[in-house]
């Protein structure tokens, strides 16, 4: 057996050892060495911990009792299905009104003109809207038994979600109609929905209605057009017997001629959502208000933990309101008393929306992320570059995938951020090429903005010719300008 003291000298020949180790070592790599130490416990100790699943991934559903093979969510009780959450919002009617509640007459729906900033309705302005345009519904002939259907035909719009509110508020049905449907379809569901009341945003589509009802019998009676009616397009109207009438004029018949909303029952029809009718005539899918209702709720109650929303959260309103998935998001918004801003009509002017409105809810569909990730991977012009992009997305992709969704990360801070950094070497190269020019330091450029966007004919910032309208620009950039001048010294 080793001697107590024999174990002794090899521990001080073992600390000598190291010591002398050390001291060979230089400060600068100690230095490093500590860092990269402190760097790894910090980030050990601090990493964001994915949550725990809602339930077991590989049993997400199990089959209703006495069904064939109908299945219901595990996060489900018993063996009905989720109708609503809240007891206060069973109908669509009723997720307004919570809205108004929950967010305290907060802001509701947004819209901007160009090169503005947005401007907001409260829950109380878009709900008095809509109580006067479905007044006017009715004063029309309308009513939940006699008349109910009412047709959209808008882009994306506040007065798109102005009139189908009207349509709730007195148990009315909607029936949304779109570009892409072709005036044969169209005409085919003004006829199958027995029409007589069609809400457009723009002429074009006014003359396009009358176009489906030429030389046809018809239920149509009103146009109601979202802006002032040209003399032309009335006079045209007459011809057909049909009223042009604008959504001025409507709410104001409404508001002389008010009545009391009419709420209507979860098993009240909501709308009829036509199919494009791509194998024969459109269908019309025929929801209610419980469906809608049970849609919206059932996404609350994946995300209610993972990703809560509330009245501070924003929708930027841009996917088609004639399909349902934008109505459902719509209906979420609503009920959390939460914020819907609309871009401008323009698809090329929504990254220009997106940076005025900032919102927290973006829905998205393939062919737009496709169009986002070429444009990304687009600007890795190099193989270092390519190389950090891919390594970087797959990092965040796996945080993702393992419930993590955050915006500070490393990769957040080195490439999704790399506009800041961009700037500032910008900056950099100004400053370097003025003082190699001779500029003394008050002719120096003190700070700058990096616009996302090119200066193009289409956005108003070149002439035909490509010159600069230095007005338009003035107005435009009024704020950075502001913004740039707060922030330096001079």
């Amino acid at each position: 057996m080793l001697s107590q003291d024999f174990l002794q000298k090899m521990k001080l020949l073992d600390l000598e050892g190291v010591s002398q180790y050390i001291s060979a070592v230089s400060t600068p790599m100690l230095v490093s060495v500590g860092a990269v130490a402190a760097a790894t416990t910090y980030y050990l100790a601090t990493r964001p911990k994915a949550p725990p699943p809602l339930c077991d991934l590989e049993m997400q559903s199990v089959e209703v009792p006495g069904s064939d093979f109908v299945h219901r969510s595990v996060l489900h009780e018993g063996d009905g299905f989720l109708t609503h959450l809240y007891e206060d919002a069973r109908t669509m009617y009723e997720s307004v009104l919570r809205g108004a509640r929950v967010s305290n007459n907060g802001p509701c729906l947004g819209f901007r003109k160009p090169k503005q900033p947005y401007e907001w309705m409260s829950y109380k302005e878009v709900m008095k809207r809509a109580e006067n345009l479905g007044s006017a519904f009715l004063h029309k002939g309308h009513s939940k038994t006699t008349d109910p259907n009412i047709g959209i035909f808008s882009q994306n719009r506040a007065e798109w979600t102005i009139s189908e509110l009207a349509c709730y508020t007195y148990s009315l049905v909607s029936v949304p109609l779109y570009d892409t449907l072709g005036t044969e379809a169209i005409s085919y569901i003004i006829e199958k929905a027995s029409l007589s009341t069609v809400v457009c945003d723009v002429e074009d589509k006014a003359n396009l209605v009358l176009d489906c009802i030429k030389d046809m019998e018809h239920s149509l009676k009103t146009i109601v057009l979202m802006e002032t009616p040209s003399a032309s397009l009335v006079d045209r109207g007459q011809q057909a017997g049909v009223q042009i009438l604008s959504l001025q004029e409507m709410e104001a018949l409404g508001e002389a001629n008010h009545h009391i909303p009419v709420p209507p029952q979860p098993d009240d029809m909501a709308v009829v959502c036509f199919t494009s009718g791509t194998t024969g005539s459109p269908k019309g899918a025929m929801l209610t208000h419980g469906n809608i209702v049970s849609n919206c709720s059932s996404f609350i109650k994946l995300t209610q933990v993972s990703c809560p929303l509330s009245p501070s959260d924003v929708h930027i309103s841009y996917l088609p309101l004639a399909h349902m998935f934008e109505r459902v998001v719509q209906g979420i918004m609503f009920v959390q008393g939460a914020r819907i801003g609309f871009f401008q009509g323009d698809i090329r002017r929504l990254s220009d929306d997106l940076i005025a409105l900032r919102p927290t809810v973006f829905p998205v569909v393939p062919r737009l992320l496709n169009r986002m990730h070429d444009k990304i991977f687009g600007q890795a012009n190099t193989s270092v570059k390519r190389w950090l992009l891919e390594l970087a997305y797959r990092r965040k992709h796996a945080e993702l995938m393992r419930g993590i969704v955050r915006t500070d990360s490393i990769w957040d801070q080195l490439i999704f951020r790399k506009v800041q950094e961009v700037k500032a070497a910008i900056l950099e190269d100004i400053v370097r090429l003025g003082k190699e020019g001779g500029l003394k330091s008050f002719e120096q450029v003190k700070a700058i903005h990096i616009h996302t966007e090119m200066f193009s004919i289409e956005n108003g910032l070149l002439t035909p010719t490509m010159k600069a309208k230095r007005n338009e620009m003035r107005q435009c950039f009024r704020s950075q300008i502001d913004q740039l001048y707060a922030t330096i010294s001079m």
